[in-house]
C-alpha cells in the first residue's frame, strides 16, 4: 500500500531550488515518526537533497541511472507498482513533485502538512487531487515561526 507524505503551502507549493519551502520542526518530527521502519520512495532530486541515507528506513530511489547510496534503485516504475500495489506493507512516497504525481493514483493515504502560507517563488508543486475522493481527518493543528499548519490525513474512500 502506498502512502504519500508531504508539507504543502496554500497553493500546493512543495519546494524551490531542490529544497523544501517550509522548514518546521514539528513537521520533521511527524515525518520521522510516520516513516520510521518503513520503505520510503523518492525521486533522484529528492535523494540528492537529503543529508544522506535516512536511518531505519529502506531508501528507494526512482532513477534511470545507477549510483551509490540508496538501498535500492527502481528503473521501472510500472514494475515497482505491480510488485507492491496490493501489498499490506505501507510504503511512503516522500517526493518530489513528479514522483507524487506518478504515485497519487495508487496512494490509499495522504499525510499532508498543510501550511497556511503561499510562496510565489516555488518551483515544485504537489499535484492537484479531488478532495471529494478522500475522507479528511485533522490530526493536529499548530504554529511555528509565524507559520500556522495542520497535519491532515486523507484516506481514499
Amino acid at each position: 500500500m502506498f502512502t504519500i507524505i508531504a508539507a504543502i503551502g496554500k497553493n500546493n507549493e512543495l519546494g524551490k531550488n531542490n529544497e523544501l519551502i517550509f522548514h518546521l520542526k514539528e513537521d520533521m518530527k511527524f515525518f520521522r515518526e510516520k516513516t520510521d521502519g518503513h520503505k520510503i520512495v523518492m525521486g533522484h532530486k529528492t535523494w540528492d537533497s537529503l543529508p544522506g541515507k535516512l536511518k531505519n528506513r529502506e531508501n528507494i530511489v526512482i532513477s534511470r541511472h545507477d549510483f551509490p547510496g540508496p538501498d535500492r534503485i527502481i528503473h521501472d516504475f510500472n514494475q515497482f507498482i505491480d510488485e507492491y500495489k496490493d501489498s499490506d506493507e505501507e510504503i511512503f512516497v516522500i517526493g518530489g513533485g513528479t514522483v507524487y504525481h506518478q504515485f497519487l493514483p495508487y496512494a490509499k493515504t495522504l499525510y499532508l502538512t498543510e501550511v497556511k502560507k503561499t510562496d510565489s517563488s516555488a518551483t515544485t508543486f504537489f499535484p492537484e487531487f479531488d478532495k471529494s475522493d478522500y475522507k479528511k481527518e485533522i490530526i493536529k493543528k499548530g504554529s511555528e515561526d509565524d507559520l500556522s499548519y495542520t497535519f491532515a490525513k486523507y484516506t481514499k474512500i
